[in-house]
């Protein structure tokens, strides 16, 4: 019998433990304004030291920002304290939209500081600064696209952490995959993301390669079986699954709630959400010309993503005056008002709304600290309504202490971009049921179903991680 569950647990794969020592007591216990730090958050961050490579896929409000600071700044300060001179460096990649949350959760630790940079001319700087002082480890913030573009040599840090790393999607596959292995000469590593896809399996896998946990092409011939006339189509071997999932729980924590470890979910109660969407009409005339000449007499509705972004062009007017309709009949609540195309971004803000300031937005081509001051005013209740795309704003943003409405102008394939914009405001710490007002035309029906299904796996995914965790808890290794 020993033999045979010997065998059996030798066939479930566990991440390896990459990490340092740790025990709770090493965990600071409260803020500096004197606040508890969650008893989960402190658990996790003990987990993530210990293994050193993990992953922290925890629900919207959980804490994650506070927890990689606190796993950084503690990997920094043991490591540092065995180095006989010279710097340890650790970095956080962050969403642009995100630096502020970072700075505020910084300056509430305990002996922890961050240093936002673009460049290693900004790296090289400060390091010269912190060590004329005395100072022999920084923690540093930079964001994705200072990376990508090679202004930041990833390989001089000694911890690094991909915070929302699920927006590396919105750069393609290619640069998803190209982003991951800059990384391998960091010996310790984390991701933290809310929304981990469950209908990319593939992403999982890089997320698995990236820490090191397992090469991504093993776990793809391990755990799928692929379809040969679709590519990047993988299905979960039947007889795999358990085994898959089980694994998966040895090196990511899926935490909806902190009663999922045991604690308490007290102060972590979610309000209601109501989901509204609006069909308006559109124009289903055909205008387009058949491969054979002839004249299409009416549309078909749009499936695939041009298809989809045609008809936005085409409906902008009729979507943008539902947002004013839907604005004008609650004057006094805050809204984020959520686009894709600078058209719309331009349409919304030439709205005008009786009682109402002027709807701010935050775009691309602004200068950082003027996105960041509108973000913050916005935040902090300063402005009533704020215009974004789900793309640059729908990540790592704190917008629910003040407003619980969001519209969404228009409707798209993304769900991560979606899902992530949603719980802007849906989120712990909201006080107010949350409502949701999805603009679409009448020809854009299958991207809503599209979201309507991705939505539902994406639930069942959690439904199901929230079991394994209950079930085995944080433990390295998983008894059979």
């Amino acid at each position: 019998m020993t033999d045979y569950r010997e065998f059996l647990a030798a066939k479930v794969p566990v991440a390896p433990s990459a990490g340092i020592p740790c025990s709770l007591d090493d965990i600071p216990t409260h803020l500096l304004d004197g606040r508890e730090i969650k008893p989960h958050q402190r658990a996790i961050v003990r987990w993530a030291i210990e293994g050193g490579r993990r992953a922290l896929f925890e629900a919207f409000g959980l804490g994650k920002t506070l927890q990689q600071l606190m796993i950084c700044d503690h990997i920094l300060g043991s490591v540092n304290s065995t180095k006989v001179s010279g710097q340890t460096l650790g970095l956080i990649v962050a969403p642009l939209g995100v630096r502020r949350e970072f700075i505020a959760d910084a300056g509430k630790l305990p002996g922890c500081t961050i240093h936002f940079v673009q460049s290693d001319i900004d790296i090289d700087r400060i390091v010269a600064e912190q060590l004329s002082l005395g100072i022999s480890s920084t923690l540093f913030l930079t964001n994705y696209e200072s990376v990508r573009e090679g202004k930041i040599d990833v390989s001089r840090f000694t911890v690094a952490s991909l915070d929302e790393a699920s927006v590396l999607r919105s750069y393609g596959s290619k640069t998803f995959q190209e982003f991951m292995p800059l990384f391998q000469a960091v010996p310790y590593r984390f991701v933290a993301t809310a929304t981990p896809s469950p209908n990319r399996y593939k992403e999982l896998i890089h997320y698995a390669g990236f820490l090191g946990i397992m090469d991504t092409g093993q776990a793809l011939t391990r755990f799928f079986q692929r379809n040969s006339e679709k590519a990047n189509d993988l299905t979960l071997y039947p007889h795999k699954e358990d085994e898959f999932w089980t694994w998966l729980n040895s090196w990511a924590v899926f935490l909806q709630r902190p009663s999922d470890l045991g604690f308490s979910d007290e102060g972590y109660d979610l309000p209601p959400i109501t989901v509204n969407w609006h069909k308006v009409a559109a124009d289903i005339s055909g205008d387009e010309t058949e491969s054979n000449g002839q004249m299409r007499l009416m549309r078909e509705s749009a499936v695939g993503v041009v298809q989809a972004s045609r008809e936005k062009r085409r409906t902008l007017d009729t979507r943008i005056a539902k947002v004013a309709e839907i604005m004008a009949a609650a004057p006094d609540d805050h809204f984020v008002i959520w686009h894709d195309l600078e058209d719309e971004r331009r349409a919304i803000e030439a709205l005008i709304l009786p009682g109402r300031q002027p709807i701010a937005s935050v775009y691309g081509s602004q200068d950082l600290d003027v996105r960041e001051q509108i973000v913050g005013d916005f935040a902090d209740g300063r402005i009533q309504d704020l215009a974004a795309k789900p793309v640059m704003l729908g990540s790592g943003s704190n917008l629910q202490r003040h407003c619980h409405r969001e519209i969404f102008a228009g409707i798209g394939h993304k769900f991560n971009d979606f899902i992530q914009a949603v719980y802007r405001v849906q989120r712990f710490g909201q006080t107010e049921p949350v409502i949701i007002d999805a603009i679409y035309a009448e020809t854009e029906e299958e991207v809503r179903r599209d979201l309507l299904e991705k939505w539902a796996r994406d639930d069942e995914l959690r439904v199901r991680m929230a079991e394994m965790i209950r079930r085995y808890g944080l433990r390295h290794e998983i008894a059979i």
